[in-house]
Formats: structure tokens, C-alpha cells, sequence
């Protein structure tokens, strides 16, 4: 699939962590200067930059993780050229739960992690494209809570694309789950939302 798609990240390093501030999939041939479909999602996980930079201030190509497969699969039915994705957090870990021992930690406040936080409003503006489909899937754990509800008040999309979980407001749920089936429920649901949206649009 990685072979249809090149995909590029931005990877920046803070108070002795790693992080990622955006990742871009392009199709390979295809030339678009912004994206055609948006997607928030938890953090990056084993994505890294291939050129081995960990505090870059350009993109480098990146290699892609299963996560970002489950995007590419919905870019290829759905016929999107480029997504970028955007993360509540930026912090670089495979590990979930690392990630929530960063949000409970003191260094979570000492470092601006979170793209939807006021003081990177201007960064946001930059890299998320209004007006094009937006996923949301980043997990329904309840730490992400206060992270999902600031980048939801951010963006105030009125139809996200995604599965929102029953009786929640803040928790879709997450591209990868860990069952296979429920894997290409996914790709099979946001591709249905996305073709719903666009005949909807044509009528």
C-alpha cells in the first residue's frame, strides 16, 4: 500500500522527548499543494524519519506505521491524493500507555505538546485545511478527554468523519483497533460516511 503513497513528517525534539508536529501521505505521482482530507488522531506512534534527524525543521520522508496504513486503505477507496494528519498530542510513543503517563506527568505543562493548545492557535491555522472531509480517531480512553475537547472546540467541525462512541461526546474511536474485523469495519464505515457526504453533496 506504502508503495502508492509517499508519506513525509515533520519531527521536532523538546525537553529531552521526541515529537511530531504533522505527518502528509501523497499519492506518488500526483501533484496537490494542500491536502484534500484531514485527520486527528491520538499521537504518532512508531512512525520515524528515515534520514535518522529527530529535530528537524523540514519535513523528511517518514516510515509509515500500521495506523497510517488504515488511512491509506480509506484514501484508496475513498479516491483521496493527500491527507495530513494531526495529533492531540505530538509526543512520539508506540506505547499508549507511556503516553498517558506523559499527560498525568509535570512535563506535559512544560512543554506546548498539543497542536490544538491556545498558544499554537497560529500553527493550527497554518497546517489544518478548512473545508475538506475531517476523520477523528483518537481512541476512547478517558485521558484523552481534556485534549479531544480542546482540539473539537478548536476546529468546530459540524460532521466529523469517524466512529463516535455510544453516549460520548470527546471519544471516536481509533483506526487500529486491536481485532482484525473491527479493522475493516473502520475503513469500511468512514468509507460509506465519506460516500454518503459527497452524494449528498451532489444532489
Amino acid at each position: 500500500m506504502s508503495i502508492k503513497f509517499e508519506v513525509r513528517g515533520l519531527f521536532y525534539e523538546s525537553k529531552g522527548y521526541k515529537f511530531r508536529k504533522y505527518l502528509d501521505i501523497k499519492r506518488v505521482g500526483v501533484a496537490l499543494n494542500n491536502p484534500d482530507l484531514m485527520v486527528v488522531m491520538m499521537n504518532p506512534g512508531s512512525s520515524y524519519p528515515l534520514d535518522g534527524i529527530d529535530n528537524n525543521s523540514v519535513p523528511s520522508e517518514a516510515e509509515p506505521d500500521t495506523t497510517q496504513q488504515q488511512i491509506m486503505k480509506v484514501m484508496d477507496v475513498a479516491v483521496f491524493n493527500y491527507a495530513r494528519i494531526l495529533n492531540l498530542s505530538d509526543l512520539r510513543t508506540p506505547d499508549s500507555s507511556e503516553l498517558y503517563r506523559f499527560l498525568k506527568s509535570e512535563d506535559s505543562s512544560a512543554v506546548e505538546h498539543s497542536i490544538f493548545s491556545l498558544s499554537r492557535k497560529t500553527e493550527l491555522e497554518q497546517l489544518f485545511v478548512r473545508g475538506t472531509p475531517v476523520i477523528f480517531g483518537w481512541g476512547v480512553n478517558q485521558a484523552l478527554v481534556p485534549l479531544a475537547k480542546q482540539a473539537i472546540e478548536a476546529l468546530c467541525i459540524s460532521n466529523p468523519l469517524g466512529i463516535l462512541k455510544l453516549n460520548t461526546r470527546y471519544s471516536y474511536y481509533h483506526p487500529l483497533p486491536r481485532i482484525y474485523a473491527k479493522q475493516l469495519e473502520w475503513v469500511q464505515h468512514v468509507t460509506s460516511q465519506i460516500s454518503r457526504t459527497a452524494n449528498a453533496a451532489a444532489v
